[in-house]
């Protein structure tokens, strides 16, 4: 985790005489524990199962437009205009083929061996291939859409830049503690992957966790974050009995993380103000084998929101946030 602790006592401790510098870092250390309790005490450890947050139903409230579960407000960046690319279409699901980590892990990090999918929300190109993005693909439970354009803030920055930039800045801090990262793409598809193939992805890794990273699409003054968690769902390809556990207590891990390290409140519209989301309509969850969280890292619609993801500080806190719920995860 990234938050210091430590404070002093008037006078000397250990030899160190005390300054205001000193003082004012307690004060300030002392105050970051104590927004977090307040957070930890609220969302009443989200491991607790008497008090997890479990939000309703896709049956209870309005379907999404997309597998990233964005309202259909929610539009493409009119600054993304890629020239269409001659690669090869998206692959089938059961030959999905994870982008080749970059770098390598520490060789001496203290988590080496273990192995983690990031699976970077749309493709800036998908706005260039409606046709294929917009077939139906099988995600267990029934069908849905191969993946969506995503969103983007008013003056056009696309969440799917935003996702990727992120991406790149968790693989980084990982594989400073020494696990191994692969990607679902890298920027390097003509478009998706769909979201049935991002699931086989991580599962054909065997990852010992997935993180599907997202920005929001939603009303002006929806703010926060949320981490969206797999329900228990089974039917035809799909149960997630084995997986629902051990991504509960990732997506706790990420979210306690993720208000530390970033400063930013829990979801004020979705979560009870948990920061924590169950939904059962999503493919990239439902057919995962693998535990799997997404985060929707705020709402790109909001303009609040949006001055802090396309601010690059706040985008490496976030990425830190993330990579810290991981790594305690990771731990155990």
């Amino acid at each position: 985790m990234s938050n210091g602790r430590n404070s002093r006592v008037p006078g000397r401790l250990g030899g160190i005489p005390r300054t205001p510098l000193l003082v004012a870092l307690a004060a300030l250390l002392a105050l970051s524990l104590a927004g977090w309790l307040l957070w930890d005490a609220a969302a009443g450890g989200a491991a607790d199962d008497a008090k997890s947050p479990v939000a309703a139903s896709s049956a209870t409230r309005p379907a999404p437009s997309g597998p990233s579960g964005k309202p259909s407000s929610a539009r493409p960046s009119p600054l993304v205009t890629p020239s269409k690319p001659t690669a090869p279409a998206s692959r089938p699901a059961d030959e999905a083929t994870a982008a080749a980590p970059v770098g390598r892990p520490r060789a001496d990090g203290p988590l080496k061996g273990k192995v983690v999918v990031i699976d970077p929300g749309h493709n800036t190109r998908n706005v260039d291939h409606t046709a294929e993005i917009n077939r139906s693909v099988d995600i267990g439970t029934g069908r849905k859409e191969c993946d969506t354009t995503g969103t983007s803030t008013d003056d056009g920055y696309a969440e799917a830049t935003f996702t990727l930039d992120v991406a790149h800045r968790i693989r980084a801090m990982l594989q400073e503690q020494g696990v191994t990262v692969s990607f679902t793409h890298d920027g390097d598809r003509p478009y998706g992957p769909c979201v049935d193939e991002r699931a086989a992805i991580g599962n054909k890794a065997h990852a010992d966790a997935v993180v599907s990273v997202h920005a929001d699409g939603s009303a002006v003054g929806n703010r926060g974050f949320h981490v969206i968690l797999p329900a228990n769902v089974r039917g035809g390809r799909a149960d997630t009995a084995p997986i629902v556990g051990p991504s509960k207590e990732l997506g706790a891990r990420i979210a306690g993380n993720f208000v530390r390290t970033t400063g930013s409140a829990p979801s004020n519209y979705i979560g009870g103000g948990t920061g924590l989301d169950t939904r059962s309509d999503l493919g990239g969850l439902n057919l995962s084998t693998q535990p799997k969280v997404f985060i929707e890292c705020g709402n790109m619609r909001d303009p609040k929101d949006a001055a802090l993801l396309t601010d690059t500080t706040w985008r490496e806190k976030a990425a830190r946030g993330i990579a810290d719920g991981i790594t305690d995860f990771l731990r155990g």
